[in-house]
C-alpha cells in the first residue's frame, strides 16, 4: 500500500477579511517531496501558505488541512510547529527584545545556531534583535536560517529568494537545499511547499511537482521546471 500524502489539502477555502481568496485548493505532498507553487501577484499563493501554517491573516473556511495524519484545519500555529510544519514567511515581523541568540534558544536550536547562522552569512546577526534593523535581504535570509533552526518535516518557502541581493541568492539557495536534502533525526525524508517567482531556487532543489494558481484556484500542475520555463517564455496567460 502506498503511504497517505504528509500533507494533504482537501477542497480548501481561505478568505481574509471576508474576501474569498483560495477555492476549493486540494493538494496532496508526500514525504520527500518539493513541490513549487507558481502564479501572478494577487493570486491567493501567499494566503494559502499562511492558512496552512495557521499564520493568518487568512484562515480556512471549508475543507480540511491534514498534516502527518493529523487534522489541523483548526489547529493553532503552535501545535503545528510542533508537528513539524515550519514557514519561511514573505513580510515577517519584527521582535523588539527577542535577540536571534535568544529566539534559538527558545527553539531548542543552540547547537545548530552558529553553522546555521553561518550558512546564511548572518553570523553577526546573532546578539541583535530578529528583524530590527535587518534589511530586506537580511530578513528574507533569517527567515530560511529560523527552519535550519527549527528542522521542521515539511516547510513553507514564500519567495525565498525575492529581494535577496544577487550575491546572497545562491547563499540561500544552498541552504534550503541543504535543508530538504538532510534526514530528520528519525530518518524521514524532508518535504517543502516552495512559492518562487524567479526561479532561481529551482538551481538548488529538486523539485518533485508544480501547480499553478490564478485567481484562488489551482489550475494546472506537471513538471515545476517545464511549467517555470513556460511562463517565463509566454507568461501566465499561456
Amino acid at each position: 500500500m502506498s503511504r497517505p500524502p504528509l500533507l494533504d489539502l482537501v477542497n480548501v477555502t481561505v478568505e481574509v477579511d471576508g474576501k474569498t481568496v483560495c477555492r476549493e485548493v486540494s493538494l496532496a505532498i508526500g514525504e520527500g517531496e518539493t513541490h513549487i507553487l507558481l502564479g501572478p501577484n494577487g493570486s491567493g499563493k501567499s494566503s494559502l501558505l499562511n492558512a496552512i501554517m495557521g499564520t493568518g491573516p487568512g484562515a480556512v473556511v471549508d475543507g480540511t488541512v491534514t498534516f502527518d495524519g493529523v487534522d489541523v484545519t483548526d489547529a493553532d500555529v503552535t501545535e503545528r510547529a510542533r508537528l513539524g510544519l515550519g514557514i519561511s514567511a514573505q513580510h515577517p515581523p519584527a521582535l523588539p527584545g527577542v535577540t536571534v541568540r535568544r529566539l534559538a534558544h527558545a527553539m531548542g536550536a543552540d547547537d545548530r545556531l552558529a553553522e546555521a547562522t553561518e550558512a546564511l552569512e548572518l553570523d553577526r546577526m546573532i546578539p541583535r534583535d530578529v528583524n530590527v534593523g535587518f534589511s530586506g535581504g537580511e530578513v528574507k535570509r533569517w527567515e530560511v536560517c529560523k527552519l535550519l533552526l527549527q528542522q521542521p518535516l515539511l516547510s513553507l518557502f514564500d519567495e525565498p529568494e525575492s529581494g535577496v541581493d544577487l550575491e546572497h541568492v545562491a547563499v540561500v539557495g544552498r541552504a534550503v537545499g541543504r535543508l530538504l536534502a538532510t534526514p530528520t533525526p528519525t530518518g524521514r525524508a524532508r518535504s517543502a511547499l516552495m512559492i518562487t517567482h524567479t526561479g532561481f531556487v529551482l538551481d538548488h532543489v529538486t523539485p518533485t511537482r508544480g501547480h499553478l494558481m490564478v485567481d484562488g484556484r489551482l489550475v494546472a500542475d506537471g513538471d515545476a521546471r517545464e511549467m517555470f520555463d513556460a511562463i517565463r517564455r509566454d507568461g501566465f496567460a499561456a
